[in-house]
């Protein structure tokens, strides 16, 4: 028994020293070694490799304007994966050191959303106003209960792009911001998703209670959102149509 737990202590320790060698090894690497590297840390999730994914964008500081770096692009989705408050925290400093450009910092501002990435207002302020709509929309996401950057948002509210119209809706409905309530009506009529459920709770007027128990009635997919959103409405409305629901549901069973 002893042989056999040494035995597997000095294989633990080699696999350690084996992947702390490889992990040093990927800002180095050539390009299918760092992108294999890089997918074989996000699957394990090994937090002692952010160091090395950050290094790996930094190789490329300056290059990507017109295109995605593939080095870049690995490892800014294996942070993703890794998915910590470091990752999170690594992923801020590309976008605020400007590591990241072009395609590749549209990448990184999904990522930051996806971690919710702590990003400073100047730099969110600008990301709201980039040109690219996927950029806008995902800063949006970054930049909720940032009460600094409501008046840039609100002006979102009108933007061209629906995409980016939707995720300004939503980070001012977290807010509590009522300039958001008749974007997010119209997205529970003909769009309705977790997302935009979650962020009317707080500014839902009778017209949002009732499309909310439309969707709760109709959409099984989106019942529990729904319901458990009613049920976080102060509003009278609000409980009749989630007792209503949840009673009809308890006698079919």
């Amino acid at each position: 028994m002893t042989t056999c737990s040494n035995s597997n202590s000095i294989f633990s320790q080699a696999t350690a020293f084996r992947w702390k060698s490889q992990i040093a090894a990927i800002p180095a690497a050539n390009l299918g070694d760092c992108t294999a590297l890089a997918a074989e840390a996000a699957r394990r999730r090994l937090a002692a490799a952010i160091p090395a994914l950050a290094a790996l964008c930094r190789c490329f500081t300056g290059f990507g304007i017109d295109r995605v770096v593939p080095e870049q692009s690995a490892a800014l989705r294996a942070l993703a994966v890794i998915g910590s408050r470091d990752a999170a925290q690594a992923i801020s400093l590309l976008i605020v050191r400007g590591v990241v450009q072009g395609p590749a910092l549209g990448l990184a501002v999904a990522v930051a959303a996806q971690l919710h990435a702590t990003l400073p207002d100047d730099v969110l302020r600008s990301l709201l106003r980039h040109v690219d709509p996927d950029v806008r929309a995902n800063a949006c996401r970054c930049a909720c209960r940032r009460p600094e950057l409501i008046a840039v948002m609100t002006d979102l509210l009108d933007d061209l792009n629906q995409a980016v119209a939707k995720s300004a809706a939503c980070a001012l409905g977290q807010m509590g911001r009522i300039e958001a309530r008749p974007m997010l009506a119209s997205l529970l009529r003909a769009e309705p998703s977790e997302e935009v459920i979650d962020a009317v709770s707080s500014v839902a007027d009778e017209e949002c209670i009732v499309l909310l128990g439309r969707i709760a009635r109709s959409k099984p997919a989106l019942s529990d959102a729904a319901l458990n959103t009613l049920e976080s409405i102060d509003h009278h409305r609000a409980s009749a149509i989630a007792i209503g629901i949840r009673a009809r549901a308890s006698a079919v069973m």
